[in-house]
């Protein structure tokens, strides 16, 4: 006997539920492409068709501009001026603070040209209360001493200047070590400072300084050269 082959199995057809689902979803793209393009090509027309809008817009935007700019470039005028303004008397930084007397140091310092002044005094400042760089380049650092009863107050003396004198240089970096008291400096401390080239602005010098409008490196003898050619140069 002849044995018949098996009958084929016809393939199982697969669903179709993923193409069903991806239909609308299709469409539903075609049409907010549609949409997007119609609403595109009617703003361009629009415009086009009022291109005297754009104009107008363009020239407002020009005149905001300016007239920001202009406002800055006064703004920041002023605020030079204010600062080469500022003045201080002796009775007005004796009635300060110890901080608020860092803080104005730091802002003697700014008015003299030195943007980058900036307090730093406090817990663990290693003898530096103000930072600042000079004009001509130079590094700074000051300690202030503030004296609440001015020249009648405790005078600076050697070991603090001894302080200064180990954390200036070698820790900080500066290129100028100052001592700013509003009271008075022993002359122990005074040899001191000049063994080791350091700088005292003592309460007369402080006046000098706070009242006028010569900055302090035009105050102070023996300064280091300069790192940098002077804008006057």
């Amino acid at each position: 006997m002849t044995r018949r082959p098996p009958a084929r199995r016809r393939p199982a057809q697969r669903p179709r539920r993923r193409s069903q689902q991806q239909e609308p979803q299709f469409v539903g793209l075609l049409v907010a492409a549609a949409v997007a393009i119609w609403l595109v090509a009617t703003v361009v027309n629009w415009l086009l068709a009022h291109w005297w809008l754009l104009l107008i817009a363009a020239v407002l935007a020009v005149l905001g501009s300016i007239g920001w700019w202009q406002q800055r470039t006064q703004r920041t005028q002023w605020e030079r001026v204010q600062a080469q303004a500022l003045r201080y008397g002796l009775v007005q930084l004796d009635g300060l603070s110890h901080r608020q007397f860092e803080y104005a140091v730091r802002d003697l310092m700014r008015r003299d040209g030195c943007t980058d002044a900036v307090q730093v005094g406090g817990q663990g400042d290693l003898g530096a209360d103000v930072k600042a760089t000079d004009p001509q380049g130079r590094r700074w650092v000051l300690q202030c001493k503030h004296r609440r009863h001015g020249e009648r107050g405790a005078a600076v003396g050697t070991p603090e200047l001894q302080v200064l004198n180990g954390t200036g240089r070698p820790v900080h970096r500066a290129d100028v070590v100052v001592m700013v008291t509003n009271g008075r400096i022993t002359q122990p401390g005074r040899v001191f400072a000049r063994q080791q080239r350091l700088h005292l602005v003592d309460r007369q010098l402080l006046a000098s300084w706070a009242a006028g409008s010569r900055p302090l490196w035009e105050l102070l003898p023996a300064l280091p050269p300069p790192r940098k050619p002077s804008q006057l140069s």
